[in-house]
């Protein structure tokens, strides 16, 4: 029996539920939207999935057991692409150049972001026009507390069974660390970070109740830093790639909130999530992060 053939397109360049396009690839949101794969898989049982990211992205799909083939984008692939043939495309890029490409590809169905010949911007398929709507509405501020990835699969019509992230990468090493402090915040989004100086103050309560503390490590390698969280019992993250890494690895795991929400984010039953009341890191309390570890270390 014949497989059906799907193209999925997500580089990473423009948050999917944003209305944001920029040139730096969003890792996070990348690692987030594999359990839309795993949807899709869960519909189309006999399929072949071809999954359309960047370079950079790459690493987060290597080895998913999801995914049939990852083609990394560059400037030959969109002649490939045109000379194939698909039963069903799903676009999650909003880069014009992506939609437009997307438009000429070949396929049975086309669902997701398209190219709007009028304004030379995305537009959405009539099997994407909820994705349109979802974004206009959050640019006026209507709140939507719905998780990230249930959204995107409910408006692809597929079915929500709290999907997990998934990554293909396998550990090399048992964890040698209790915990693991996840610092760092992209350039996107400083106000997301802890200072330095209450991370500092953190390590020293921890340690002072006998945890083995580790910082991060891996800044300038994907591949390390998967190395350096499987390294950890447990992650305290900011709102960060770290934080949804620690998520597909089944890390006990405390996020940290500030300016954005954490009410997007399907957490498991190993975390615990710490929002500050004025949005604003520096009012995140030292004592409420030791309670959240102590209680998922079980009052160590």
């Amino acid at each position: 029996m014949k497989k059906t053939k799907i193209l999925f397109i997500k580089l990473g360049y423009s948050e999917t539920l944003d209305s944001e396009i920029g040139r730096v690839v969003s890792l996070g949101d990348v690692l987030r939207t594999t359990p839309v794969v795993e949807a899709i898989k869960d519909k189309y049982k006999n399929s072949h999935l071809t999954w359309l990211v960047s370079r950079e992205a790459e690493p987060l799909l290597n080895n998913n057991p999801y995914i049939d083939r990852v083609i990394v984008w560059d400037e030959f692939t969109p002649f490939q692409l045109l000379m194939e043939k698909f039963d069903l495309m799903i676009n999650l890029e909003k880069i014009p150049g992506v939609c437009a490409i997307g438009d000429k590809i070949e396929a049975w169905n086309k669902y997701g972001f398209r190219f709007n010949s009028d304004t030379g911007n995305y537009d959405g398929y009539e099997q994407g026009l909820e994705f349109i709507d979802y974004i206009n509405q959050k640019e006026i501020n209507c709140n939507r507390h719905d998780y990230w990835q249930k959204t995107i699969i409910e408006m692809l019509g597929l079915k929500w069974k709290e999907q997990q992230y998934t990554l293909g990468y396998k550990p090399k090493n048992k964890p040698i660390n209790e915990i693991g402090l996840n610092y760092k915040v992209g350039n996107k989004w400083p106000e997301k970070a802890m200072s330095e100086k209450k991370w500092k103050n953190l390590e020293c309560k921890l340690l002072d109740l006998g945890y083995s503390i580790s910082w991060q490590k891996g800044l300038n390698s994907l591949e390390e830093y998967f190395e350096w969280i499987n390294s950890c019992e447990m992650i305290i993250s900011q709102d960060s790639l770290g934080l949804h890494l620690a998520l597909a690895m089944k890390k006990k795991l405390i996020g940290l909130f500030g300016p954005t929400p954490s009410s997007e984010i399907f957490f498991t039953k190993e975390s615990i999530v710490i929002e500050s009341k004025t949005n604003k890191m520096k009012d995140i309390k030292i004592n409420d992060i030791i309670d959240g570890v102590q209680k998922l270390f079980k009052n160590k």
